[in-house]
């Protein structure tokens, strides 16, 4: 049988009160789907682990998300469609409550079908390799504040180019001048602490 992990019950415990019912849900959906399921915590995410990656689920502030390692090989293409939109991360798009989600019916038959390339050892696809040099652009008022911080600026050039992007991206995707001016002072802090812009996820 599945292995449960008292970890996720903690997860779930200190989540917000609108999302532990749904982090509730989704798990015993998880384990009435796939009875051999284990249970872990990776990226400070509850996971659920059958004969490799399998599915996740996470609370933030407002919102929960959820989703499947093999989405792209599924066959209901909104999952992808889902995880691309710019209000929502993970394949069942931005959950609030519990009636964001599907109905059981078809989360089940989602949660049976990622169990079954799992059975079948059907592997990800490798992700392409781009033959141009990516060139990213770095805004000149965040450049010149780099430039004033040596630390910081340190690390943003010591950074792969993925790690600049996320730091960037996040700035520019601002929608208001003063919300853009607190996660530039954020990112200036981070770096200078050798941090990347997901430093709060990963494992310790």
């Amino acid at each position: 049988m599945g292995k449960k992990d008292p970890r996720v019950d903690v997860y779930i415990v200190k989540s917000q009160n609108f999302a532990k019912p749904i982090l509730k849900h989704l798990r015993e959906l998880v384990h009435k789907a796939c009875p051999y399921v284990e249970e872990t915590i990776k990226w400070n995410f509850a996971s659920f682990d059958y004969k490799g990656p399998y599915c996740s689920m996470a609370a933030f502030k407002r919102h929960c998300t959820f989703g499947f390692w093999k989405a792209v090989l599924m066959k209901d293409k909104r999952l992808m469609s889902n995880a691309k939109s710019e209000t929502a991360m993970g394949h069942l798009g931005r959950i609030t409550s519990i009636k964001d989600l599907p109905s059981d019916k078809i989360l089940i038959s989602y949660l049976k079908e990622a169990a079954a390339l799992n059975d079948a050892g059907i592997k990800l696809p490798p992700r392409p390799k781009s033959k141009e040099k990516k060139k990213l652009i770095v805004f000149d008022y965040f450049k010149k504040l780099l430039n004033k911080n040596k630390k910081a600026f340190e690390t943003f050039n010591n950074f792969s180019y993925s790690h600049k992007k996320e730091y960037v991206e996040w700035i520019t995707e601002a929608k208001t001048e003063e919300t853009r001016n607190k996660r530039i002072a954020t990112t200036l802090e981070w770096l200078a602490d050798g941090k990347d812009r997901n430093w709060k996820y990963l494992r310790r």
